[in-house]
Parts: structure tokens; sequence; C-alpha cells
């Protein structure tokens, strides 16, 4: 019930942003279990399902470690199944290493060798590219609402209501406002877009120039 009631005011407050962190660290049972996470893939798979029939616009992040302790090829094999059928919006990933303290560096061996590790870890990036590609190809010709931060190699930096980034091209003042932008262009890491109009709660608003865009997709590299 705690869940549902998050979800639901997430929904219903437009001041709370649609972008939510949950962690799944694995995909297969048995590390879970060794990793003490207290839920098992099916169950991950249906909080997910739960969040996007409440919210079916939030972006959704995750963390994954790879080489944990008595993870197997196979086993590793369920974690890019979870996330190629998930298709979360983006992975915050770690190679697992031995921590002072912990029960797994007390108990568990850490029997992956690195460079294992580190393949597996690649494998996750180029999964998760192919995957944030695809997201963001979505949004190609959309009018996103953007909250503008700074100026990054001459064009404005801002994040979407889900935090993703989109660099506008503006020779306005953007800094701290929030506007419309109609993306133009998407890749995996982040969107561009041109300014559409000023939707700062200010008395005095920006005008937008009328100009014609083409718009362009970027997919992932193979």
């Amino acid at each position: 019930m705690e869940i549902q009631c998050i979800l639901e005011t997430v929904r219903d407050l437009p001041k709370v942003c649609e972008h939510i962190e949950v962690p799944i660290q694995a995909g297969d049972d048995e590390i879970l279990e060794r990793m003490k996470r207290g839920y098992t893939n099916a169950e991950y798979r249906a909080l997910i399902q739960r969040i996007r029939e409440i919210l079916p616009d939030t972006a959704i992040h995750t963390d994954i470690i790879v080489g944990f302790c008595g993870e197997t090829a196979e086993k590793f094999e369920k974690t890019l199944e979870v996330l190629s059928d998930l298709k979360l919006d983006k992975v915050h990933l770690a190679r697992y290493s031995p921590r002072s303290g912990t029960v797994s560096e007390r108990r568990m061996d850490d029997d992956v060798p690195e460079e294992e590790k580190v393949r597996r870890h690649a494998a996750v990036e180029a999964l998760q590219e192919e995957i944030c590609a695809e997201i963001n190809s979505r949004r190609l010709g959309e009018i996103v609402e953007v909250l503008v931060e700074d100026q990054h190699k001459g064009k404005w930096r801002g994040r979407t209501r889900q935090n993703k980034l989109v660099f506008v091209e503006s020779e306005l003042p953007l800094r701290g406002r929030l506007v419309d932008v109609q993306i133009t262009w998407t890749g995996p890491w982040s969107m561009q877009g041109r300014f559409v109009r000023d939707v700062s709660p200010l008395t005095e608003r920006l005008e937008a120039p009328t100009t014609t865009f083409n718009l362009t997709f970027s997919p992932a590299a193979n």
C-alpha cells in the first residue's frame, strides 16, 4: 500500500517529476539471495509493471553489479535477459570488488576473474546503449518540457521531467528557465532540440523565433 501511495503521489503532483530509481543488482535469483536483496527476478518484474501501469511515462533507472561471488556465465545471462525484457532508461553499472567488513568479503570467494568482469561490464553497456537509443528515438519530433541548467559547448543544457539530457540551440538567455523544446535529434545518451516557448512561472516570458528544423535520429553504434 505504501508503494501504491508513493506512485499515485508522483502521478498526481505536477511538481514531482516522473523519474524513479529501482535497483535490481542482478537477474539471477540465487545471486540476489546471496546479495540478501530480499526479492526475486519475478517480483522485480512485477514491480516495474506496476510502476508503468500507474506512471506510463516515467523513466526508471536501475543498478547492476556484474561478477558478484558465484555468478556463472549462465547466471549473468539472466541479468542481460531482464534488462532486454524491461528496457529500463538507465543502468548504473559496477564490477564487483570485495569491501572490507561486508559479508561477501568475509564469507564468499571473489571467484569471477577480473577479465570476465570487464567483459560482462562491456556487454551490459552495449545492450543498454541500444535500449537507450530506442527509448529516446520515440521522442523525436515531440515537444517536451525542459529545465535549463547551463550552457555547454555553445548550447543550452537541461533536463526533461524524466531526467533526460537535452541540448537546446537558442540565442535567448535560457538559464534557469522552464521551456518547451521540440526534439530534433536523438541519441542513446542525450537529445537535441529547438526552443518553442517559455513556460516558466514568471511574469515575463521569452518568445521563440520562427524557424524550420530537420529531425534526425542517431541509432546506437553496433
